[in-house]
């Protein structure tokens, strides 16, 4: 696959000629609704084998050779060309396809009511050729060990399809939220923890695809994160015996002393040293509640993944990554104004409705866009494309962590699972 960035006067029918391929292959691989509507600025994803690179001023072959990971001279024998001529500004060249790494890949789905909606069983079908697990979104525990079920219609078939397995993700969720007192009626009860863990035993026989049993609890007391590390434990002893990994999520931590009942709770090096895996939720930087900014950037996620990468070793580490971006109404409040999360191709959409370019932060490797809307309220709008999830994906390779999580396929982004399969082979349990 090859990232194009659309310019103002482009057309679909330009870059498919650019490109050797065909305004239907760009248009199908990006869901482009309108072929006759772009946005300058928009990040395309242009389904060809290897890339096209145009010579600049200044280029050898030698450092276009070493830019993209190739000897000159076998680039000069695929091309055609003289290894020592000079090379003429704007000659096109042709770059073999990138080297892929073994990955694991996991993405969360969260049913909301009791079906998996049409709409999300299409997002599964699509995305789980290229996923180690599918993470349904989730059983809630009970104060007494029990797990609440959770509508899985159509996602075991579509695990099985595909080769891939379920991830059963357990939380300490309560009415609509992550639950302290929740928390500590689990952690401090041992038979409410054996209770649990005979229900994740039971369910996980019952459907028959789950590989993992997956603990997401979140906003622990800070005077259980002992208790929560022996649960984890005790969890591990057993399930493992029953066949199936452990993982568990974790907050983004950049010390062990970083402070506030998000994080204290997780203890890095103790859960690392225990579990199969985490997934660390390298996300939320940018949120609903929060000021305008980028949703992950991507220092303070490096930042993040090199805390953990002190703690834990780098084969249990699965970077977090968002599917999704926000829409914030300006000038922002705290406590008043909240953003409203939103699809990068919803993102796109706004953007093309209102008629506005949109930027790209090298610095935080990040797309975003102003507006105002019909009322004449600004707006500013942070989401993911194809830039920022390569730029993730490359680091992925630079820091050689276990995989990728991405939160989640209730979001589309079709160009994910195309930079997923350009770069990555996904690991099959």
């Amino acid at each position: 696959m090859q990232i194009y960035v659309i310019r103002q006067g482009d057309s679909l029918w330009n870059i498919a000629r650019a490109f050797n391929t065909t305004v239907e292959e760009i248009q199908r691989a990006n869901e482009i609704p309108d072929p006759d509507r772009l946005v300058a600025g928009q990040a395309l994803v242009i389904p060809i084998e290897g890339r096209y690179y145009w010579v600049q001023p200044g280029d050898s072959l030698w450092a276009i050779g070493r830019r993209f990971g190739i000897d000159y001279r076998e680039l000069a024998r695929i091309n055609n060309i003289n290894p020592n001529a000079t090379l003429q500004v704007g000659l096109r060249l042709y770059i073999p396809p990138r080297t892929k790494i073994r990955a694991e890949v996991n993405a969360y789905i969260e049913p909301v009511g009791d079906m998996v909606s049409p709409s999300l069983l299409l997002a599964a079908q699509q995305a789980a050729p290229n996923l180690t697990y599918l993470a349904p979104f989730s059983y809630q525990v009970t104060r007494d060990g029990g797990l609440n079920p959770m509508p899985l219609n159509g996602l075991p078939e579509i695990a099985e399809r595909n080769n891939t397995t379920l991830m059963m993700t357990v939380t300490n969720i309560e009415e609509g939220r992550f639950s302290e007192e929740l928390a500590r009626a689990v952690l401090q009860d041992e038979t409410s923890q054996q209770t649990l863990l005979d229900n994740i035993v039971a369910e996980a026989r019952r459907v028959g695809v789950f590989s993992d049993a997956h603990f997401d609890f979140e906003f622990i007391p800070v005077d259980l994160r002992q208790a929560y590390t022996e649960f984890l434990r005790r969890a591990t002893k057993r399930l493992r015996g029953e066949g199936l990994l452990v993982s568990a999520a974790l907050a983004p931590k950049t010390s062990a002393q970083q402070m506030g009942q998000w994080y204290e709770a997780h203890d890095y090096q103790a859960i690392g040293s225990i579990v199969d895996f985490v997934v660390i939720m390298t996300y939320e930087w940018g949120f609903s509640g929060g000021p305008p900014m980028p949703v992950s950037p991507i220092g303070p996620v490096e930042q993040v993944l090199r805390y953990a990468l002190s703690e834990m070793p780098s084969y249990k580490i699965m970077m977090g990554q968002n599917l999704y971006g926000y829409d914030w109404t300006l000038p922002f409040v705290r406590g008043q104004t909240f953003a409203t999360a939103i699809s990068p191709q919803q993102a796109i959409q706004i953007a093309m409705d209102n008629n506005v370019a949109i930027s790209y932060d090298f610095r935080a490797q990040a797309p975003f866009f102003n507006y105002t809307d019909a009322e004449g309220n600004r707006h500013i709008v942070w989401f993911e494309d194809a830039r920022s999830i390569q730029a993730k994906i490359d680091l992925l390779k630079r820091l050689g962590i276990r995989g990728i999580s991405f939160w989640k396929l209730n979001f589309n982004f079709p160009q994910a699972w195309l930079l997923v399969e350009d770069n990555l082979n996904v690991v099959k349990r």
